[in-house]
């Protein structure tokens, strides 16, 4: 009878030690995974505003190459 209560006890403590680690290592995991969403959230930022970055600076190479014929023909126009 002693041995069977010495290995239920055995069974019960080798059980909740299972379980806790289970929980630790889920924990664990998703603190890791919550982490790595916020950096690639502040990635995607970073593409997102380079890619505007990227627009308005052809918009003002546009704008510059326009102004720039603009002064070429009234250079011309007054010589």
């Amino acid at each position: 009878m002693e041995s069977i209560i010495v290995s239920l006890i055995g069974l019960a403590g080798s059980a909740i030690g299972s379980i806790l680690g289970v929980i630790a290592s889920a924990r664990l995991t998703s603190y890791r995974l919550e982490q790595l969403e916020k950096k690639v959230q502040a990635h995607n930022n970073l593409i997102e505003r380079t890619y505007k970055l990227e627009e308005r600076t052809e918009i003002q190479e546009e704008k510059i190459k326009a102004v720039s014929h603009r002064i070429k023909d009234l250079e011309r126009s007054t010589a």
